[in-house]
Parts: C-alpha cells; structure tokens; sequence
C-alpha cells in the first residue's frame, strides 16, 4: 500500500496534466449562467440541435468573480463516452458580455457587437463553434454541459484551440465556473 501511495505522489509531481484536471475542478461554482431556450436540467427544445436547425442558445451570466479579466466557454456531451464528446469552444470572451446571443456566428474570429476578440475554437467535429446535440439513437438522455471560466488573466489566444489546448492555457487562470446543463434524447 505504501508503494501505491508514493507511486501516486511521485505521478503527481511529475505530471502536470493531472495536477491540472484537479486544479480546473476545484473552482469554485458561484457564476449563474442560464438560457432563455432551456433551464437548468431541462431538455433543449429541437431548435439548438444538429436534427434541428443547429443553432447555438443564447446564454446569460451573472454573479462573476470582482477579479475577472476574462471568459471562456466550454459545451460537451458526457454521456458520449470517454473523453466526452466536444460541442463547442469559446474562448477570450470580453468581461464587459453579459452573455452570448442565440444563433452566434461559427466563424473562428466573432464579429459580433459587444463580442470583440472572442474566439470560436475547434469542437469535436474539428469545426470552429457552435454543433449542437446529435446523439444516436441509444436510448440514453444525453446531457450537455455548458461550462463557463472566469479568469483572473487575459488569455488572449490565437485561433485554432480545442478544448484540451484551452483547458491547459487556462491553468491557474480560473476564479470560478458555472454550469448549465441541457439534455436530450434523439428517437427515431
């Protein structure tokens, strides 16, 4: 038992990825984030799905950290599978939004008023922005986990992230997250 323990400290010392994962959860969850489209736990209506006409909900946040500098979204499906499956990446998101409006452009570069410098990153189709929900016909309700950073740093990163690439930039940055979760079901 001893070795396992040392053999866990000594992998905690040496890789970093691990202390990250840990660092990245441990923020603490004060921001509200919600949408208009759906509520927390709620199923997402068939609009903001890839079977539906695939366009992204607005999103509203409040409550963020007094330190913020910046912001960044993440959107997955966990129920995928291991590594859960990436729907969108946002990031250098301006301090000054409030949230993001329905329907936002899926160009990498968003040129939206109140926008400037956002960035969308690369989702799990290897696309930039939004894809909504498209599970199989599994019989699973599948969940969909908006997640927002504040950080205490302005990133200010370049196009072409994914999520990984993002989590790792933001290591140590993050004050707080907050989460919105919609689920759905695809039936045939």
């Amino acid at each position: 038992m001893k070795n396992v323990r040392l053999v866990f400290c000594l992998l905690l010392v040496l890789i970093p990825g691990i202390r990250a994962g840990a660092q990245i959860t441990d923020a603490p969850e004060t921001i509200l984030l919600s949408s208009q489209a759906f509520g927390h736990n709620e199923d997402m209506p068939l609009r903001y799905t890839a079977y539906g006409e695939n366009v992204s909900p607005d999103l509203s946040w409040r409550n963020l950290p007094e330190d913020t500098r910046q912001l960044a979204l993440i959107l997955d499906d966990p129920v995928f599978g291991m590594p859960a499956f990436v729907h969108w990446v946002a990031y250098n998101i301006p301090v000054t939004a409030s949230g993001l409006p329905e329907g936002l452009s899926t160009d990498a570069i968003v040129s939206h008023p109140g926008l400037e410098g956002m960035i969308n990153g690369a989702n799990g189709t290897r696309r930039t922005g939004y894809f909504g929900p498209r599970p199989p016909a599994d019989g699973k309700v599948h969940t969909y986990n908006f997640r927002l950073y504040a950080l205490d740093y302005e990133l200010n990163l370049p196009d072409g992230h994914n999520k990984q690439t993002l989590l790792d930039a933001m290591q140590g940055h993050i004050l707080a997250t907050g989460l919105l979760t919609g689920n759905y079901q695809y039936t045939e």
